[in-house]
């Protein structure tokens, strides 16, 4: 069989719709009745292939809510070993009108968290947590919550989001980096466990 000289020209419709129509054209003009339905097979794979794939749908992050907080207590189990935040903590951090709490789900279960807390003083919002359930990681949750803890403190005034860090905990290192947060200090034994913690900042 010939070699296809395809070569899908720029336009409004798809490259896909493109490629189909000058393949049907050339083909149609030297191909043989038994050629052509091979010929037209390659060429639906091939503009298959070429359509854009659709997007996954973005994590929904919500505020928590009062039901949410045995969910909560259990993802906080699930997440850490210690420096947990008890379930009193959870309760008060609700209620509380200087801090943000942020779920989010997957399918029907609570699998991330993050904890946002303002200060009357300081135009800097403090994320002071973000949890995903270690089942659910690697598909996007940390990243939903750093950003919908980022948009809830621009809504609260503030101009700049701080934050600490394991300094061992490269997976998250790496996030805030690429979403453009500075280390600016380190606080020696920060940790229940004597680890340090690498301060971070970021204006908003």
């Amino acid at each position: 069989m010939p070699t296809l000289p395809v070569q899908p020209r720029a336009g409004a419709r798809g490259r896909g719709d493109v490629l189909q129509q000058e393949v049907g054209a050339w083909a149609r003009g030297v191909c043989h009745s038994g050629e052509w339905a091979c010929v037209r097979r390659h060429a639906l794979s091939c503009a298959a292939s070429l359509r854009p794939m659709p997007r996954p749908a973005q994590p929904r992050v919500r505020r928590a809510r009062r039901s949410d907080l045995d969910a909560l207590n259990a993802l906080e189990q699930r997440c850490f070993r210690g420096d947990r935040l008890s379930a009193r903590q959870y309760r008060f951090h609700l209620d509380s009108d200087r801090a943000w709490l942020g779920v989010v789900a997957r399918g029907d279960a609570l699998a991330g968290s993050a904890l946002v807390m303002f200060r009357a003083d300081t135009n800097a919002a403090r994320l002071y947590s973000i949890a995903v359930d270690p089942a659910a990681r690697g598909g996007g949750l940390g990243l939903a919550l750093l950003r919908g803890a980022e948009r809830a403190a621009r809504a609260r005034g503030a101009d700049e989001m701080r934050l600490e860090v394991r300094a061992g905990n490269r997976a998250a290192i790496a996030l805030y980096e690429r979403e453009g947060y500075a280390c600016f200090g380190r606080k020696r034994r920060y940790y229940e466990d004597g680890a340090d913690a690498l301060r971070f900042a970021k204006a908003l």
